[in-house]
């Protein structure tokens, strides 16, 4: 699965892992998480984060 990276702070999301300090399950694809999701680091949206290469 593919990790994402936040523009604005260089927070990764990684789905192995997911984002338990936002209710983000380990295993969770970036594509299932909500639509009004946010970085837990700076609080911008998922529109903010763009594919890890």
């Amino acid at each position: 699965m593919d990790k994402y990276v936040c523009k604005v702070c260089g927070y990764v999301y990684d789905p192995e892992v997911g984002s338990p300090e936002t209710g983000i399950e380990p295993g969770t694809p970036f594509e299932d998480i909500p639509d009004d999701w946010t970085c837990p680091l700076c609080g911008v949206g998922k529109d903010q984060f763009e594919k890890q290469q």
